[in-house]
């Protein structure tokens, strides 16, 4: 079973290429405004490397947000012509459980102006948000000792960016298959944003 692995919702192109649970390839550059244009190469790279074609793949997994609005649509756009030309099966899991992975943590990654995407996580398991909060807000709730995931320097602490390629296989019990891939849609939390404007 080949599987492939894109996020695009973030500063970062990231794809990841698995043989059942072995990384046979991966891909985590930043390319902020430049996935689209990144993304073909480096895919093509990527099944080469491993002497794979694309019609080797046999699943897709990506994140379906929140994130940039552009950044969301790309891999999503790219896996659900991929897997419905191909009929093979189409996995999303949230942009902040990729971060996350199996971690007690607070994801943080910026939604611009003074924003940010958050998600509070004990071993893995999500117990509050996602949600798009001020930065000054997030600050405020955090504690001393918490360990903040993604874009730290939002909320006065050091940026922590994982392997998110390996993040994917890491936390595959919360692949979510999609029923219909063309039905697949972006989780971008604009309203909520929206909502707590000040």
């Amino acid at each position: 079973m080949i599987t492939l692995c894109m996020d695009t919702s973030h500063i970062y192109l990231v794809l990841a290429l698995y043989r059942e649970e072995e990384l046979l390839g991966s891909v985590q550059k930043e390319c902020w405004k430049k996935q689209s244009e990144e993304i073909f190469p480096c895919l093509e790279t990527l099944l080469a490397d491993a002497g794979l074609k694309p019609e080797d793949i046999d699943q897709v997994v990506i994140t379906s947000g929140p994130g940039s609005y552009t950044g969301v649509r790309i891999a999503m756009t790219i896996a659900k012509v991929m897997c419905s030309l191909r009929s093979i099966p189409l996995y999303t899991v949230p942009s902040l459980d990729l971060f996350a992975g199996n971690e007690t943590c607070t994801v943080v990654l910026d939604a611009r102006s003074h924003r940010a995407y958050t998600a509070v996580y004990e071993a893995g398991k999500r117990i509050s948000g996602p949600e798009a909060l001020p930065t000054d807000e997030i600050m405020a709730g955090l504690k001393a000792d918490e360990t903040v995931i993604g874009d730290g320097h939002l909320v006065g602490r050091e940026d922590n960016i994982p392997d998110l390629a390996m993040r994917f296989m890491e936390i595959r019990g919360q692949w979510v298959k999609a029923e219909n891939p063309d039905l697949v849609t972006p989780e971008y939390l604009k309203s909520i944003e929206a909502y707590r404007a000040k």
